[in-house]
């Protein structure tokens, strides 16, 4: 399956067909693969364009709360307003908001459940930005347990809880287990090695958000992507 090209923003339309929960205070919607969710130093299609088609009577359109990398879908949370964005802002800096990712990587981890526990830190050589494992970086931490492998254990479904939100952490984090996400064009790959052909297979899955205090938390899943079917049903996901 090839890689998705960068996309256009969504109409109207289709943005609100993506929209996965909303009330007075944020909106959970589906980000699409191949399109980032802000304007980079190039410009160019980004999925706050879409936004302004959310605002369901507010006179302002809604926020980022925090960011997914282009190429990974599911779940998105936005605040519909300023005291929306900070509430939601202390949840994730306190490390209150729990999220679940699905990958397919490659291969199989040497356990069904384990935690990898490595420090992260930026790398900038003139080639472009990446993140590496660096016992002086910052904190990562990331649980996973084995979902699935297909017939001949090339590929495995992991479900993952990231303790921390650093950069890449999870693709970084699945490569160091010798496990890359299929379709990773940066981590676990050689450098000489041709650009993976399938997009990546990277889903926030779900989000659990204490926003009320006399309420439960604020659960929201997002559907596979398309693009992740085949190899997830391959590896055991029957939906």
């Amino acid at each position: 399956m090839p890689r998705p090209s960068e996309r256009k923003a969504p109409g109207p339309e289709e943005i609100e067909a993506r929209v996965l929960f909303k009330d007075s205070l944020i909106l959970v919607i589906d980000k699409p693969a191949g399109l980032p969710v802000h304007q980079g130093p190039g410009g160019g299609p980004n999925l706050e364009q879409s936004f302004v088609h959310l605002r369901y009577g507010l006179p302002k359109a809604p926020s980022l709360a925090h960011r997914l990398d282009r190429d990974t879908t599911g779940c998105l949370v936005l605040g519909r307003h300023a005291k929306a964005l900070a509430k939601l802002g202390k949840i994730f800096a306190g490390g209150r908001a729990q999220k679940t990712y699905w990958a397919v990587v490659r291969g199989r981890p040497a356990e069904d459940r384990g935690t990898i526990d490595k420090p992260l830190a930026k790398l900038t050589p003139k080639r472009g930005w990446r993140m590496v494992v660096d016992p002086a970086g910052q904190p990562a931490v990331t649980d996973y347990r084995l979902m699935g492998t297909n017939a001949d254990q090339s590929l495995s479904w992991l479900e993952l809880y990231p303790r921390t939100g650093r950069t890449h952490q999870i693709r970084v984090h699945c490569a160091d287990i010798g496990c890359p996400i299929l379709g990773e064009p940066i981590y676990g790959r050689a450098e000489d090695a041709p650009e993976p052909d399938e997009p990546l297979h990277l889903l926030a899955r779900s989000i659990s958000l204490p926003l009320y205090p006399s309420r439960d938390p604020v659960e929201v899943t997002a559907p596979p992507a398309e693009h992740m079917l085949e190899a997830l049903r391959a590896c055991g996901y029957s939906g």
